[in-house]
């Protein structure tokens, strides 16, 4: 049985720094170009040295997303980019276009090729195609099944990985592969620019009767038809490794630290547990259900991995997430009478209880004493974003990177 790597999203050095302390094996992130993620904040080529460097001092992988399907015009900076990338050293370049791959081949050839799922490796010939070409990682499509992903394991190279999402939003399109966004606003989700249309209500028209609008599973909002449930296997650990895949992909490089903690914590335990005895596994399974569940999601599936979707993937009444915590900020510094720096996220007050989420598993529950703001005044309230904060806590230490969150 191979040992499994926890591959998990960044958006942000910071969110890349929470990744690393809660217990991600490697970290992917987008840079400023050529990334399926053009409206994440993404990485400038000094935060990513840093986050490099960071990771690397943790034992922690990297690799880049440079996953667009590139048009004549992009292939110049493509080269450009690459040789920027020779530089900061990342483990891994994550790549769909056949036309790129051949550049990070030629340009930085010392730095592993990952072949993403936008290139819609559904087959074990496919694997065998990249991996002849140089590839040392093959991501899956999300529309394989266990057994299909089984049979390519036992058809390809040994040192040919498999990557697979197991957590996270699920695209409505084969392969991510959306004309949606493009067709509606212009934003070609190939090139990095979705605007999320699946997301959006909709209601069904006849040509002929224009204003009526028909009722698909319809609430008073509106319909969701493209909607569909986000992907969960914590549950289903045993059978990802029965599978025999090398890397499990979490979904989100838009999302928050919290929910990047919460996630990748959750994943860390569950791996080691089932590694150490499986039924370790079974007895802490009521714990992993009840972390998984306090981030926000939109309703749990298991994707196609037992079967084709059918209705019960979809939501088709709302695009609301299920929200339990709402997160306050990562802790900074921490002085010697146990104050610790934040940056603010969201509004919190003196005498709230909150909790303190540690890389450990650990939740501790404490109550906000004061609230000092740069300059050393107090405060009643923390209102405003992204304010730098001194925080005394009562009923428990708060450590570097610790997460302070509220339960709604």
């Amino acid at each position: 049985m191979r040992k499994p790597e926890l591959l998990v999203p960044a958006s942000s050095l910071e969110v890349l720094k929470t990744a690393v302390i809660f217990g991600a094996d490697a970290v992917y992130i987008g840079g400023e170009a050529f990334g399926l993620r053009a409206k994440a904040k993404n990485f400038s080529m000094e935060d990513m040295k840093e986050g490099i460097a960071f990771a690397h001092e943790h034992g922690v992988k990297v690799y880049v997303t440079a996953n667009i399907l590139a048009h004549n015009r992009d292939l110049e900076g493509v080269e450009e980019y690459f040789r920027e990338l020779k530089e900061v050293k990342p483990d891994a370049l994550i790549i769909a276009d056949p036309g790129v791959f051949e550049i990070a081949k030629r340009i930085c050839p010392e730095i592993e090729r990952h072949i993403s799922t936008q290139a819609n490796n559904t087959n074990y010939a496919t694997y065998h195609f990249w991996h002849t070409l140089g590839a040392k990682r093959v991501v899956s499509a999300r529309e394989l099944s266990m057994q299909e992903i089984k049979e390519i394991r036992a058809n390809i190279p040994d040192d040919l990985e498999i990557e697979t999402f197991v957590h996270g939003a699920m695209c409505i399109s084969y392969s991510g592969r959306c004309l949606l966004s493009s067709y509606f606003t212009g934003r070609d989700a190939n090139q990095g620019a979705c605007t999320h249309p699946c997301r959006w209500k909709y209601a069904v028209v006849e040509e002929k009767r224009p204003g009526e609008y028909l009722p698909v599973y319809e609430n008073e909002r509106g319909t969701y038809i493209f909607n569909s449930k986000d992907l969960c296997m914590i549950e289903h650990i045993p059978d990802l490794l029965d599978a025999g895949i090398d890397s499990f992909k979490i979904e989100g490089r838009m999302k928050t630290a919290l929910y990047v903690a919460t996630v990748a914590r959750t994943y860390r335990k569950a791996i080691d547990d089932y590694l150490e005895d499986p039924k370790l596994y079974e007895e802490h399974m009521p714990w992993y259900r009840t972390q998984i569940a306090s981030c926000t999601y939109r309703q749990f599936t298991t994707g196609f991995f037992y079967g084709r979707p059918d209705e019960n993937t979809q939501i088709y009444d709302n695009n609301t997430y299920v929200k339990e915590y709402t997160y306050l900020g990562i802790v900074g510094e921490v002085d010697a009478e146990g104050r610790c720096r934040i940056e603010q996220r969201n509004k919190f007050s003196v005498g709230e209880q909150i909790e303190i989420m540690k890389p450990d598993g650990q939740n501790v529950e404490v109550t906000v004493k004061r609230i000092l703001n740069e300059d050393g005044e107090e405060q009643e309230s923390a209102p405003h974003s992204k304010q730098t904060l001194h925080i005394e806590l009562e009923g428990g230490r708060a450590e570097a990177y610790d997460i302070l969150r509220r339960k709604e």
